[in-house]
């Protein structure tokens, strides 16, 4: 398993080391031979449709990195949380653990106004040891023909 396309994959916060690590942008050779084609149809489709003015939309994707990174280096609303950013097509995943009293919609709403962002997705567990509404490197399959996304 690994980063085969060098998508953005980072820690935002890491407060519990208790929080599993999300599997991210990692797939196997097979689900990233088999994701190809796949990511270049959707990466030139939102240009072809006008809505980008990047050839391909994952060229956004570092600046949008760090965008995220800037607007919350040293943010004190992340304090007692985990969370990883993935960034793949102008989409942004937010995935880990933070307490049940965090405010997710904050969070998705400060990502959501990223520029270039598209869509977000807040996958956060309020309990490491309860099921993770995302997958990690020990739930992923271990040579799945699935893509990873």
């Amino acid at each position: 398993m690994r980063n085969w396309y060098n998508d953005p994959f980072f820690a935002l916060s890491a407060a519990s080391s208790a929080c599993p690590q999300p599997l991210g942008p990692r797939m196997s050779k097979a689900e990233a031979d088999d994701d190809a084609h796949y990511r270049v149809e959707r990466g030139t489709t939102c240009w072809l449709a006008h809505k980008c003015t990047k050839p391909n939309s994952y060229l956004y994707d570092a600046d949008i990195a760090n965008a995220v990174r800037a607007a919350f280096s040293g943010d004190a609303s992340l304090a007692g949380t985990s969370i990883w950013i993935t960034v793949q097509r102008r989409f942004v995943y937010a995935e880990g653990c933070a307490p049940a009293a965090f405010d997710r919609a904050a969070l998705e709403r400060r990502l959501a106004a990223i520029a270039d962002v598209e869509q977000v997705f807040v996958r956060l567990a309020a309990d490491p040891r309860a099921p993770l509404p995302y997958k990690t490197l020990t739930t992923a399959p271990a040579a799945s023909s699935t893509p990873v996304h």
